[in-house]
């Protein structure tokens, strides 16, 4: 019998193109997601399959499975600054709670675990681009900080089961990823340009626009996590793009991209929004071999055309 793996936020944008990828590889996956903000629309393509499981289950509440996996990837969590703003304290809670419990699950069958981290734990960064060794510069009671801090602590979670549980674990730091299942609403900068650019609507933008991202395609990252899930690297690993782009550029090469003829409009700054945000991926390369394929206007006509075909 084929092994069974298990995915926390299975249903969500990563999650369930990591279920996907894990299917073709030949495993058996058992998802997990609550369904706050992962969509089971997502999953819906699987629901018959005899080598996939959907649970509909909150990470926070432990849970044990009826067949050991061997494999335990943790992606529960909202993601999106609108998502988690709205859900503080379920987002601390997925990122402490959720997290001792996914890897309570991953002590017990004596499985390999993946820990989904983030690029916000570097904050608004003083140094570019940014290494795993950098600390960060995080304000810990910003309104972003839910999310923030969450990770933090499930990365000091995690590397505390591996020391002292044996736990055999990865942890891997995602910076700004796109593609399709991207929720229309999202509140991304690339899933909110690429529908108001498609609806006619104005094209927000929150300061000047001189603030910058890397944005991966989601199949170079979802590789990028195999990678390291098969590796033997325990520390944080970044997987990211390094194309750093300016918001400003990537709304007007949406607008070029959809034909749109909308205007832009620029609304104030949120606070602690981080004004670059660019990933060192030596770390990626030496030790996974691993770099981003799909160049970002490759992935920008996949994601457009998905938002085009969206009922």
């Amino acid at each position: 019998m084929t092994r069974l793996v298990m995915v926390t936020g299975g249903a969500g944008f990563l999650g369930s193109q990591l279920c996907d990828r894990l299917l073709e590889r030949g495993d058996r996956v058992l998802c997990l997601d609550n369904l706050v903000t992962g969509d089971k629309a997502n999953i819906s393509h699987l629901l018959d399959r005899d080598d996939f499981a959907f649970v509909e289950h909150d990470i926070i509440q432990p849970y044990a499975p009826t067949e050991s996996p061997a494999e335990v990837w943790h992606l529960a969590s909202p993601a999106s600054p609108p998502a988690y703003m709205r859900l503080p304290i379920e987002t601390l809670e997925v990122g402490s709670v959720g997290t001792k419990n996914a890897l309570e699950i991953a002590r017990r069958a004596e499985a390999r675990f993946l820990f989904t981290s983030t690029s916000e734990i570097y904050g608004d960064p003083e140094i570019s681009p940014q290494p795993e060794s950098y600390r960060g510069s995080v304000s810990c009671i910003g309104p972003r900080s839910v999310y923030d801090e969450a990770k933090r602590y499930g990365e000091a979670m995690v590397m505390a089961y591996r020391r002292y549980h044996d736990v055999d674990t990865r942890i891997v730091r995602i910076f700004n990823t796109f593609g399709p299942r991207l929720k229309p609403e999202d509140g991304r900068a690339v899933s909110n340009f690429t529908k108001q650019a498609l609806a006619g609507e104005p094209l927000t933008i929150y300061g000047d626009g001189s603030q910058t991202r890397s944005f991966c395609y989601v199949s170079d990252l979802i590789e990028g996590l195999l990678a390291l899930m098969a590796s033997d690297h325990p520390d944080p690993v970044n997987i990211g793009s390094t194309d750093e782009r300016t918001i400003l550029e990537v709304a007007k090469l949406v607008l070029e991209r959809t034909g749109s003829q909308s205007p832009i409009d620029f609304h104030p700054l949120p606070e602690d929004d981080p004004l670059q945000r660019r990933p060192d991926i030596s770390l990626a390369r030496e030790v996974l071999g691993w770099s981003p394929r799909v160049s970002f206007e490759e992935g920008l006509d996949r994601t457009v055309d998905w938002f085009r075909n969206l009922d």
